[in-house]
């Protein structure tokens, strides 16, 4: 056990100055001190604390040598503080779903952080027996090739609603039309449908290499479990350089234009990166495995 004082905790927007509590590589309490443990002790009052990133990408099923994944694993991910990625297998076939999700989970055995698999279908694929597939392999997200609004009409989505149930997980729109004035309408209409059906689902596309938002990853039953520090939740996440900030500062500017003050990250207990420097620990990130979307109660 060792304690984590002084921490500036940044949180919807607002930093909290409190103290963790840490316990087998998870937080175990958040206070505003623990002046009466005897505990090793951190002081992190020269930074701010935020969660680590989960951030989206769809390349990395393309890379196909263990120095090209290294190299994109540590640009694109550590050094920008992620510690958990989100990606997806092309799937065109039924049969194809899990040896497209084992043979990316191979590939992936060497990753320093953990990482998510949806799958990516033509949505002449969403039927029933799909469905319950995806179901049965856990798979977190469905990623569904949209290219006209005509498309979802042809979709028994009662049906499919039924075959979702209980694990829920939600349908996330890729459209595939080159004409950007069809996307605001097929988006339109795909956001009608999902609503007016009532089936989980995103209804904006997710921007590539850019933190997933909370509602974004709760819906796919990440939240809490990842990008978050609370009680009970893993010890992974970033400390910036502090230098009179004002109240109202976030996560999403400091990733989008304070990198360079971005110091240190943890990963489940585990220093990915101090300074300039990476520590590479192949193996230890982790299949994610989501137990039950959207289960997190969130407030607007």
């Amino acid at each position: 056990m060792y304690i984590i004082e002084n921490a500036n905790l940044l949180k919807d927007k607002q930093m909290k100055a409190c103290s963790l509590l840490i316990s087998n590589n998870r937080i175990d309490k958040i206070d505003s001190h623990f002046n009466y443990y005897r505990l090793i002790k951190m002081n992190a009052a020269p930074y701010i604390m935020t969660p680590t990133y989960v951030l989206y990408n769809s390349t990395i099923p393309q890379i196909k040598t263990f120095q090209e994944l290294k190299k994109c694993l540590i640009e694109e991910f550590v050094l920008k503080g992620c510690t958990t990625m989100f990606t997806y297998v092309n799937v065109s076939y039924e049969n194809e779903l899990s040896t497209k999700i084992s043979e990316l989970k191979t590939a992936l055995l060497s990753s320093p952080i953990d990482y998510l698999i949806g799958v990516r279908i033509p949505i002449r694929l969403i039927t029933q027996s799909f469905i319950r597939k995806c179901k049965k392999e856990k798979v977190p997200a469905i990623f569904v090739d949209l290219q006209t609004h005509e498309e979802l009409e042809q979709i028994p989505w009662g049906w499919i609603k039924d075959a979702m149930f209980p694990f829920n997980c939600p349908l996330i729109p890729i459209i595939s039309s080159a004409e950007k004035k069809e996307v605001k309408s097929v988006l339109s209409n795909w956001k009608g449908t999902m609503n007016r059906e009532n089936i989980p689902a995103l209804y904006e596309e997710i921007e590539e290499n850019s933190p997933l938002t909370i509602s974004v990853m709760n819906k796919i039953g990440l939240y809490p479990h990842k990008a978050s520090l609370m009680s009970g939740t893993e010890v992974s996440y970033n400390l910036y350089t502090k230098i009179n900030e004002s109240q109202n500062v976030d996560d999403m500017n400091l990733f989008h234009y304070h990198s360079d003050r971005l110091v240190v990250t943890v990963h489940k207990g585990a220093v990915l990166r101090a300074g300039n420097d990476v520590i590479f620990k192949p193996g230890y990130g982790e299949h994610v495995r989501v137990r039950t979307p959207s289960f997190f109660s969130l407030t607007s």
